[in-house]
């Protein structure tokens, strides 16, 4: 017997602000190898977008929440968004979430206290986390290392310990687009990873692997992701795509 492994786009933006044709896209990736896409909110508009896209699609999930960029923007009244978003049936998680000093270090506090904030609003509801993390590895591993959560490290291309330190505390590593680029520090990383602690992920419309880097991302693109990662780990295909989809759905509450 022939078993055809699905993948699982665990973290893309597909909402129609980014896409014209957004029913195409989604009928396209049914197409593909790509059988589940999670769809990731940033903020009330997005999260809200996300639920819907997973009402109107049997392949779409959601995470829900408020990205770091947003600590001077999110209101005590935007939170109670949280209690209708975490009831619904299909959305898997809190996120995207976390700490981005990259553009700005001067609000560090207040990006802290709303990571935070979301960490105990995902373990009241007993939902995985996805995070965000641009130059503030150390912050985000301290916060994480108090706290007794699981989830993903969203987009992650830090060094061989920070991949060490975060799944030693239980995260997984989401392994996009990056991986495929001629020149990144991701593939010395993944070469010692195990598969035990990767998921695949797009975050379309962003990073969109080569051969079509500078074009528009979208879930479809994943079998390129897992393609190279399992020529760099010197495994087949149908392992990255069997072992990846488990742990996604081992780290997600996927109804079907």
């Amino acid at each position: 017997m022939v078993v055809i492994w699905m993948l699982i786009d665990t973290h893309c933006h597909i909402e129609h602000n980014y896409y014209d044709n957004l029913e195409d896209i989604i009928h396209d990736i049914s197409k593909s190898d790509v059988k589940i896409i999670i769809v990731s909110g940033c903020d009330v508009k997005s999260s809200n977008n996300a639920v819907a896209l997973s009402h109107k699609y049997n392949n779409v999930y959601a995470t829900v929440g408020f990205h770091p960029d947003e600590c001077e923007n999110v209101s005590e009244k935007d939170f109670d968004n949280f209690e209708k978003w975490l009831n619904e049936e299909k959305v898997v998680g809190v996120g995207e979430i976390g700490l981005d000093y990259y553009h700005n270090d001067l609000n560090k506090d207040k990006q802290k206290a709303l990571f935070i904030k979301q960490i105990e609003i995902a373990k009241k509801y007993n939902k995985p986390i996805v995070v965000h993390n641009r130059a503030a590895s150390e912050d985000v591993y301290n916060i994480l290392s108090k706290e007794k959560v699981k989830g993903v490290m969203h987009c992650f291309t830090d060094s061989n310990e920070m991949a060490l330190r975060f799944t030693k505390l239980g995260f997984l590593l989401g392994i996009g687009g990056i991986i495929t680029f001629k020149k990144n520090n991701l593939i010395n990383v993944v070469k010692e990873l195990s598969l035990d602690n990767i998921v695949l992920e797009t975050d379309s419309p962003y990073l969109t692997p080569e051969p079509y880097r500078g074009k528009k991302n979208n879930p479809s693109y994943l079998p390129l992701i897992a393609t190279e990662l399992a020529r760099i780990k010197n495994i087949t295909y149908d392992e990255v795509a069997e072992k990846t989809t488990s742990n996604a759905y081992e780290m997600f509450d996927f109804k079907d």
